[in-house]
């Protein structure tokens, strides 16, 4: 099964380093978090990606195309021209990275990869957020449901203490947030049936707008909820937090 990654939006939210390159490939411990993605779907068996690019495309191509240089060590002879690649662990991925458009939204990305998918289920996720989602038990809870489209559902913990408080203004307990205490939202991890190509339009389709709430109107779509971890990377403290994780060598999404 293909895995999809959108990875072409502009990352206003981290723009201190999205100015430079698409945010799918700034680095979590010296390694794109994108790579981080892909190593985590390769540790499950899923190792054919489509990479749905767009701002700044040319560098997820360029790393991809000189992945050697990035990975291993390289022994450069200058009068004879060579290079010899040393210690080498090739990844066993298969990666086609599409130019999307610079302003097309996510479902549009996706419709403008159709034809490299061939009439077939996939997977699809964020090219900014880590998980440690048992892949494996959302597939078959996907096929299980026999719905066209699964999302993975995680708990967005609050930031701040929470209040009981009546209508009149007045608090009548104060704590510490919890993890049961945040919004229910959509993490990524997904996984769609060809049929979802029905619901995309064209550019302007915003996957998480109209064809999300057509298809759950029409009990269409279905939420594998995932109590353990997951992070996604839109700013500079949760990308410190990430760092953090992958320096204490206890990184919760690192399988391989």
């Amino acid at each position: 099964m293909k895995v999809l990654i959108l990875a072409g939006g502009l990352g206003t939210r981290i723009s201190e380093e999205s100015h430079l390159k698409p945010k799918p490939m700034i680095e979590v411990g010296e390694m794109p978090i994108l790579w981080h993605i892909m190593k985590y779907y390769s540790s499950f068996g899923f190792n054919e990606f489509i990479i749905l690019a767009g701002y700044k495309q040319y560098v997820i191509k360029e790393y991809f195309a000189n992945y050697f240089l990035h990975n291993a060590d390289i022994t450069f002879d200058m009068k004879k021209n060579t290079m010899e690649v040393h210690n080498s662990e090739a990844e066993n991925w298969k990666v086609t990275v599409v130019d999307t458009g610079l302003h097309t939204m996510t479902g549009g990305r996706i419709k403008r990869v159709e034809k490299y998918l061939k009439d077939e289920p996939f997977m699809l996720t964020y090219g900014d957020g880590v998980s440690d989602v048992d892949l494996n038990a959302l597939l078959d809870f996907h096929k299980k449901k026999g719905k066209p489209a699964t999302i993975t559902m995680v708990n967005l913990t609050q930031q701040k203490g929470v209040l009981d408080v009546d209508t009149e203004g007045n608090i009548h307990s104060f704590r510490e947030k919890e993890e049961k205490d945040g919004a229910v939202i959509n993490g990524g991890f997904m996984v769609f049936e060809p049929e979802i190509f029905s619901y995309l339009d064209g550019d302007e389709t915003i996957l998480e707008q109209s064809p999300m709430q057509r298809l759950a109107t029409e009990g269409k779509l279905s939420g594998y909820y995932h109590e353990g971890f997951w992070q996604c990377m839109d700013t500079q403290r949760e990308k410190k937090l990430l760092e953090e994780l992958w320096a204490s060598g206890k990184a919760p999404w690192k399988r391989w």
